[in-house]
């Protein structure tokens, strides 16, 4: 029988703000999490339950005052290069190209820049941008910046891809749109993912497990497998069973 490993190993993690070690205020406290190789795993909450502060120590970018995270079978200091991470804000270079934005993170890497439009191109053409290239920033709409953005996250094939509520700027039509372009990436590159959201429905719509966090200091409060099988139709939304799942879980987060 094999075993699979997780890729993601998160044990006692506790964060703390402001005065050192055993002062200040405690945002997340003893959270321990498994995530394995391709999952797609939602973090909803309400409010300063510390799903950001979470995705920020996953991200190497918060130092844990206790705990531990283990990726890729080594404990993760945030220098990883193949984490890949998407925020709300494109935060786009207004004076770069589209071409020039995705590049960006290979260039900060000090890589061979020329070794990466192949996969540059491919990515913008499979993002439904083929053609803006050469565009800046301020020439697309929310939707298009926010697909280069993406498309920046992934250029150097990622093994984790960080979602900081991407769609939450995005009008409801184009942030569904984003959900099946977002569930065709993920199918394709076979990225591990990880999204903190609001939005339930998008939720249940794009994870495999919902994890619930709530309370302060944060804490995991429940988790929900997701059964429906990939690829899904946006119309599943409407279904009974897929609104039973999104009852449940606002249920889990009022409670």
């Amino acid at each position: 029988m094999i075993t699979v490993k997780s890729i993601l190993r998160l044990r006692n993690v506790t964060v703390r703000y402001g005065n050192g070690r055993h002062g200040g205020l405690v945002a997340i406290s003893k959270v321990s999490l498994d995530i394995m190789p391709g999952q797609v795993v939602g973090i909803v909450g309400k409010s300063g339950c510390g799903k950001t502060t979470l995705l920020k120590v996953i991200a190497g970018l918060i130092k844990p005052v206790e705990g531990e995270v283990i990726f890729n079978g080594d404990e993760f200091d945030g220098s990883h290069r193949r984490v890949g991470m998407l925020f709300q804000s494109p935060l786009l270079l207004p004076w770069r190209t589209v071409l020039r934005n995705i590049l960006l993170p290979i260039e900060i890497a000090g890589e061979d820049v020329n070794k990466y439009v192949g996969r540059a191109l491919e990515l913008v053409e499979r993002v439904g941008l083929k053609g803006f290239e050469n565009s800046y920033p301020w020439e697309l709409s929310g939707g298009m910046q926010q697909r280069v953005a993406l498309c920046r996250a992934l250029i150097h094939k990622p093994l984790l891809l960080l979602l900081d509520e991407p769609f939450s700027a995005l009008d409801a039509i184009t942030r569904e749109d984003m959900w099946k372009l977002l569930q065709e990436i993920i199918v394709h590159e076979g990225c591990t993912t990880i999204l903190v959201t609001h939005d339930v429905r998008e939720a249940v719509f794009l994870s495999d497990r919902v994890v619930v966090m709530g309370g302060k200091p944060g804490t995991i409060k429940a988790e929900v497998n997701i059964p429906f099988n990939r690829p899904r139709d946006i119309r599943l939304q409407y279904s009974k069973e897929f609104n039973e799942y999104v009852s449940t879980i606002k249920e889990l987060i009022s409670g």
